[in-house]
């Protein structure tokens, strides 16, 4: 007996703001299950900064999603029929799923986890998925981290930036967090443990990282770029390290993106600054894993989640994420 299910197809490629006609939703019917396959019902698909370039033809980590196929995403549901002894109906797996409310697969990309595991599914997505892994291994591996450093960490009230700021404070670092607006400043330093927080939108950033940095940076966890790495650049400490793991505020910016004016400051302070990919680390994942599992267990890991639900508002939720208007880590409810 076919099931039908609903996707959100790609089927225009997006210029300036986000706009909901860029994508379609349609409706299909799934085919019955061969052996080796699984049915699975999706429940919450992760909302992610660099879905707005997978939609364009630029050259990213990941080829674009093409025209007329289901937009790409990672995902969590249910097993809801099998046959596939890895894969019973019940277990809850992750993997790319996409915008969709249900699909077929042969398992192949699919890693099941327990529920009952997490205070919520919903941390498969977050704090233990590709955002922990991303706040994990761009600290530590990229950062090198150490115990009193000084580390700041701007968007630190969103996915990767919260999960950043509780593993630097956790390894002994000094944090100084960048937020918008009073209740996320709040959350940062009263719930996630930020020793300041300094709210971009209340004027000069460079003043403020002076006061809060007084004897220079070690480390800048970037989410944003613009401004802001170039107000950090202008206080490094000698070998700093800049960790760029996005540039939110360029994202939608096509060829007026601005990149960093004050660079050089990386040669005075034989500063390094270097990108990575989260994909490049998966297979180092249990590694991860295991040291937020302990940081969970001590009560020094949360996860702070903003849903929007509802396949035809992507676009919303994505938008929220590029405007920064998103608290926590964003996801949407299918």
């Amino acid at each position: 007996m076919p099931h039908s299910y609903r996707a959100l197809h790609l089927v225009a490629r997006p210029e300036g703001e986000l706009r909901d006609d860029v994508l379609e939703l349609r409706t299909g019917d799934l085919p019955d299950l061969g052996d080796g396959q699984l049915r699975v019902a999706v429940r919450f698909v992760s909302i992610d900064p660099a879905m707005r370039i997978w939609m364009t033809e630029q050259k990213s980590y990941w080829p674009p999603v093409p025209l007329g196929e289901v937009m790409r995403a990672q995902a969590i549901g249910e097993v809801v029929e099998s046959r596939n002894a890895k894969f019973p109906v019940g277990a809850w797996v992750s993997g790319m799923l996409g915008v969709r409310d249900a699909l077929v697969s042969d398992g192949k990309g699919l890693k099941a986890f327990d529920p009952k595991l997490l205070p919520d599914p919903s941390w498969a997505l977050s704090v233990f998925g590709a955002t922990g892994l991303t706040a994990y291994f761009g600290l530590t591996d990229i950062g090198a981290i150490k115990a009193g450093d000084v580390v700041v960490v701007s968007a630190a009230a969103g996915a990767v930036g919260s999960a950043a700021v509780q593993i630097a404070k956790f390894m002994g670092c000094r944090v100084v967090a960048l937020a918008g607006g009073p209740a996320k400043c709040a959350y940062v330093k009263d719930t996630l443990g930020a020793d300041e927080v300094i709210d971009y939108k209340l004027g000069d950033i460079g003043k403020a990282l002076s006061a809060a940095c007084p004897d220079g940076i070690d480390v800048y966890f970037d989410n944003v770029g613009g401004e802001i790495l170039d107000a950090v650049l202008k206080r490094l400490r000698m070998r700093a390290r800049i960790v760029l793991c996005g540039g939110i505020s360029q994202y939608g910016a096509g060829k007026d993106a601005k990149g960093p004016a004050n660079y050089l400051q990386l040669i005075s302070m034989r500063g390094r600054m270097e990108g990575f990919v989260i994909i490049d680390y998966l297979d180092r994942a249990d590694e991860a894993l295991a040291a937020l599992g302990k940081m969970a267990m001590a009560g020094k890991l949360t996860s702070k989640v903003d849903v929007v639900e509802g396949l035809d508002h992507f676009a919303e939720a994505l938008r929220r994420v590029l405007s920064g208007k998103n608290f926590g880590k964003q996801l949407l409810k299918v």
